[in-house]
């Protein structure tokens, strides 16, 4: 059922994005590690940022599934409602 809030309540597929992250830091270790042996230190260098780049992505992804079931909630907890500004009127109400 649609609420009309969905973009403001989304859920982040952590577990996915964690998934295809280990998937990328496989792939890119492998490359760096081909690269090296085959004498290219170019795109060894380049599949090595990779690496570090999908590293520092799986720390954060872990960091959020370790908070709680307010950055990964179950499917067993509704969605929340988001927190309005009050500040300024009409914003976050789907109004220009």
């Amino acid at each position: 059922m649609r609420t009309g809030n969905e973009p403001m309540t989304a859920r982040s597929p952590l577990r996915l994005r964690f998934g295809l992250a280990s998937f990328g830091l496989v792939w890119t270790a492998a490359g760096t590690a081909f690269f090296a042996l085959a004498g290219r230190p170019g795109w060894a260098i380049a599949c090595g940022v990779v690496m570090l780049v999908t590293v520092i992505d799986l720390v954060v992804i872990i960091r959020h599934i370790r908070q709680g079931p307010h950055y990964q909630p179950g499917r067993d907890v509704p969605p929340y409602e988001a927190v309005r500004n009050t500040n300024h009127p009409g914003e976050g109400k789907g109004e220009p």
